[in-house]
C-alpha cells in the first residue's frame, strides 16, 4: 500500500493539538492549590501592560503606524472589560489624538492627516464611546461623518473601506454599527445592504468577505450583527448559520475562524459573539425551523422556572437607531451553542500569559488578540443569563468569581454600562 503523506495543514493542526494537550496535562496533574493558580485571570498585570503600552510601544509597532485607532480601542476596550478604565490624564490625550485622526470632511484616518477608512473609523468611535464622558462623545462630528458614510456607499448596497477601496461585509459592519451607535442610521444608508450581505451568506451557513468567498468567523459576526442592526437579520438562513458556527470549537477547545483552520484566541470573540447574538434570536429560528409556536427553549438560570414572564411583550423603542437597545433589552431565549467552560479553559491555559494574550500556544502576547480574547472571556462568563444586567452564577465562571468580566453589548463590542452612555447621549441631539 502506498504510504500516506501528512499535508502541511494536517502536520500544523497536530503540533497545536500536541501542545495544547500538554498544557491541559500539565496543570491536572497539579495538586489542586497548584492547579487552581492556573485558572485565576492576572487583572492586574493585564491592566498594567495595557496601560503601559497605551502610552509608549517599542519601534517594531512602526508597521502600525496606519492603525493608531485600533490600537486606541483595543488597550482601552480591554481595560474597560477589566473594570478599569485609565486616568484623566491619559483619557484626555486619547481624545486629542482621536480628534487629530477626524478627517475634516468626516470620518477618521489611522492618524492624524492620514486617509479616512471605515474600520479605524469604527476602533475611534468604540474608543471613544468607551472612554465616556462628555468630551469624548462630543468630540465626533456626526454630521460629516454621516456624508463620509454615504461616500462609501457602493451601488451593490454595501460599503466600500475607504474611498476606492474594497467592498466588504466588514465595511457593511463597521458603516452601520457607527451609524446605530451614534444615532445617524437611516433609510439611505441600509438601502440593499441586506441583499449584499444575504450574498455572502455561504452553502457551509457561515459568511464570507464578498460573493462567492468562504465563510469566516470575522465577517460571520460582522455580517450577522449589521443584519440585526438594520433590522433584517430574519432574511439570513439562521439554522444552516448556527449549524456552521457549532462546529467552529474544535478539541483544542478553543475556536477556529473557517472549516479546517487552526485555533485562533480571538475567535472567542468572533465566534462566540455570533453565538451570543444567536441566543436573543430565538424565535425567528423557530419560525425558520417551522416548529409549533407552542414550543418553548428551555429556561437558562436556576432561578428562573415556566412562570417565568420574560417570554412577554416588552416595550420598544421606535426607530432604526434603537434595534441595538432594543436587542440588548431583550431577553435569551436559548442555552449558549458552544461549551463556555471548555472556550474559559482553552483561553485562561492557551492564551493567557504574565500580562497579556495571544492566539494559540507558541505565539506571542498582542493587543489584538488582549482585545478579543477578554471580549470572548465575558460573552462566556455572561453567556447562561436571560438579562443583560443579571450577574452569573458562580458556575458560570471557570476560576475564582473575581474572575469575572464587564459584560459587553455583543453588537457592537462595547463594554454594555458605556454603550448605555451613549445611547442616552445621542439620543437627546
Amino acid at each position: 500500500m502506498a504510504k500516506t503523506i501528512a499535508s502541511k495543514t494536517q502536520e500544523e493542526q497536530w503540533m497545536v493539538q500536541n501542545q495544547v494537550f500538554r498544557i491541559y496535562d500539565l496543570v491536572y496533574r497539579l495538586p489542586p492549590h497548584a492547579q487552581s493558580v492556573n485558572f485565576e485571570l492576572r487583572r492586574d498585570d493585564h491592566i498594567e501592560y495595557l496601560t503601559r503600552s497605551l502610552t509608549q510601544l517599542g519601534p517594531n509597532f512602526t508597521v502600525l503606524d496606519a492603525n493608531r485607532p485600533w490600537l486606541c480601542y483595543w488597550i482601552i476596550h480591554s481595560i474597560a472589560l477589566l473594570g478599569d478604565c485609565v486616568d484623566d490624564n491619559l483619557e484626555s490625550d486619547a481624545i486629542d489624538f482621536l480628534r487629530r485622526c477626524q478627517d475634516p470632511n468626516g470620518g477618521y484616518g489611522g492618524g492624524p492627516g492620514q486617509m479616512p477608512h471605515l474600520a479605524t473609523t469604527y476602533a475611534a468611535i468604540n474608543a471613544l464611546l468607551t472612554l465616556g464622558g462628555h468630551k469624548s462623545l462630543s468630540s465626533i462630528n456626526r454630521e460629516k461623518l454621516y456624508s463620509f458614510l454615504l461616500r462609501m456607499k457602493d451601488t451593490s448596497g454595501g460599503f466600500r473601506m475607504h474611498d476606492g477601496g474594497e467592498v466588504d461585509v466588514r465595511a457593511c459592519y463597521t458603516a452601520i454599527s457607527v451609524a446605530s451607535v451614534l444615532n445617524i442610521l437611516d433609510d439611505k444608508l441600509i438601502q440593499n445592504v441586506g441583499d449584499y450581505i444575504i450574498s455572502c451568506q455561504t452553502y457551509e451557513g457561515g459568511i464570507s468577505g464578498e460573493p462567492g468567498a468562504e465563510a469566516h468567523g470575522g465577517y460571520t459576526f460582522c455580517g450577522l450583527a449589521a443584519m440585526v442592526l438594520i433590522n433584517e437579520v430574519h432574511r439570513l438562513d439562521l439554522p444552516g448559520l448556527i449549524n456552521w458556527v457549532v462546529f467552529r470549537q474544535g478539541i483544542e477547545c478553543g475556536f477556529q475562524g473557517r472549516t479546517n483552520k487552526l485555533v485562533d484566541g480571538c475567535y472567542s470573540f468572533w465566534q462566540g459573539g455570533v453565538a451570543a447574538i444567536i441566543q436573543r434570536l430565538h424565535l425567528m429560528i423557530k419560525d425558520q425551523l417551522g416548529l409549533s409556536s407552542t414550543f418553548k427553549f428551555d429556561c437558562i438560570t436556576e432561578s428562573e422556572d415556566d412562570s417565568s414572564d420574560s417570554d412577554r411583550e416588552k416595550p420598544m423603542l421606535e426607530g432604526l437607531n434603537n434595534n441595538g437597545y432594543n436587542f440588548i433589552k431583550g431577553s435569551k431565549g436559548m442555552r449558549p451553542l458552544f461549551n463556555s467552560m471548555a472556550l474559559q479553559q482553552y483561553i485562561l491555559l492557551c492564551t493567557q500569559e504574565e500580562a497579556g494574550f495571544r492566539d494559540k500556544p507558541g505565539k506571542r502576547r498582542d493587543h489584538y488578540h488582549t482585545c478579543y480574547v477578554l471580549s470572548g472571556l465575558s460573552v462566556c462568563h455572561h453567556c447562561n443569563v436571560k438579562e443583560a444586567e443579571t450577574p452569573p452564577l458562580p458556575k458560570d465562571v471557570m476560576g475564582p468569581y473575581s474572575n469575572l468580566l464587564e459584560p459587553v453589548h455583543p453588537l457592537y463590542n462595547i463594554v454594555l454600562d458605556k454603550y448605555y452612555e451613549a445611547h442616552e447621549f445621542f439620543a437627546r441631539l
